[in-house]
């Protein structure tokens, strides 16, 4: 399993790739928040030679396929051929009311979304004329004063994110990869994303998932000390609570017969009580969505869980710790 380091959306993030790089790790991630992904990797890009760079997640329906299929194809040149390509749907009201962006049938459309992307990506490679018409999507102009020609990397990998199996199945089908969103769980994952993303497989012409990755982010509770424990168990509660209210990630805990916590949480973050979202958080709970262990014992757990279902992981920390002290568990599980 390759491991993946997280980076912070900051200023430093370019110096932070290096040193990531440099301590071993196989790619760094940058999601969009609070800034845009494209330009600090394409910085980070300049600083790095042998880290994968990726975006996790770029939202695809705040852009269109064009603008999408410009920026991951100038980031592939830019990287010499590192970059990866991750994509999500957010939810309906970032899209239409943060945005101002259409929203509908939000599966469906990504599932044709990625594909103009490739539609896009294929008429520069090959000269042939750009001829996507789709429901949502229509791309008939590409003209060669606009075309930028193959790309001599060729095109990044796609991982798409979901939570649904709906949108899993369409990972399946039309991406190269599946993001594995942090509010998930083991038996949510065998029993629902597995299948799903199968099913897609299945439905493009592969027997199987070989070949395609699985990138995992799941939550761990752990520390260098009680007090550094006790935090970590805190901020992850509030972090699982947080998603918890979200009624596109219910499934996860329907799954678990936990359906009412879903309608509580939504209840209480409309209230701002976001301390008491967390407090709602069982042990029981807390134990299925993250590996609750000392640092020594930290690889092992997730190994155990998820060795033979992630191609690559990160870890999911809503909470400090000292310089490097992840770098051990990396080794340990990239050596396992």
């Amino acid at each position: 399993m390759q491991v993946d380091f997280t980076l912070q959306g900051s200023l430093g993030d370019a110096d932070a790739a290096a040193d990531a790089e440099r301590r071993g790790y196989h790619g760094v991630w940058l999601s969009e928040i609070k800034h845009d992904p494209f330009p600090l990797l394409a910085v980070a890009a300049t600083r790095t030679e042998r880290v994968e760079l990726g975006t996790a997640i770029a939202l695809a329906f705040a852009r269109n396929p064009m603008s999408l299929a410009v920026t991951a194809n100038d980031l592939q040149l830019y990287s010499g051929g590192r970059f990866l390509l991750g994509v999500g749907s957010q939810i309906k009201p970032h899209i239409t009311k943060r945005f101002s962006m259409p929203w509908s049938a939000p599966a469906d459309r990504m599932r044709e979304y990625l594909l103009a992307v490739r539609a896009i990506w294929r008429s520069w490679e090959t000269g042939e004329s750009l001829r996507f018409l789709g429901e949502h999507y229509t791309h008939t102009l590409m003209t060669p004063f606009f075309n930028p020609g193959p790309n001599p990397h060729g095109n990044p990998p796609i991982l798409l994110a979901g939570v649904g199996p709906r949108m899993t199945t369409v990972a399946g089908e039309v991406a190269d990869g599946f993001f594995v969103h942090g509010f998930t769980t083991e038996r949510y994952l065998r029993e629902t994303t597995l299948p799903a993303l199968l099913a897609g497989r299945k439905a493009a012409g592969h027997d199987d998932l070989g070949g395609f990755q699985i990138s995992g982010l799941p939550f761990v509770v752990t520390g260098v000390d009680d007090a550094g424990f006790e935090a970590a168990d805190a901020a992850v509660r509030k972090q699982i609570a947080f998603y918890g209210s979200t009624p596109a990630y219910w499934p996860v805990l329907e799954a678990h017969g936990w359906g009412e916590l879903g309608t509580e949480l939504n209840t209480l973050s409309k209230r701002g009580e976001w301390d008491e979202m967390g407090r709602r958080i069982t042990d029981d709970m807390l134990d299925a969505f993250a590996v609750v262990a000392p640092p020594s014992d930290v690889a092992r757990q997730l190994l155990a869980r998820y060795g033979d279902i992630f191609t690559r992981s990160g870890f999911y920390a809503p909470y400090p710790v000292p310089d490097g002290f992840w770098d051990p568990i990396m080794q340990q599980v990239q050596g396992s």
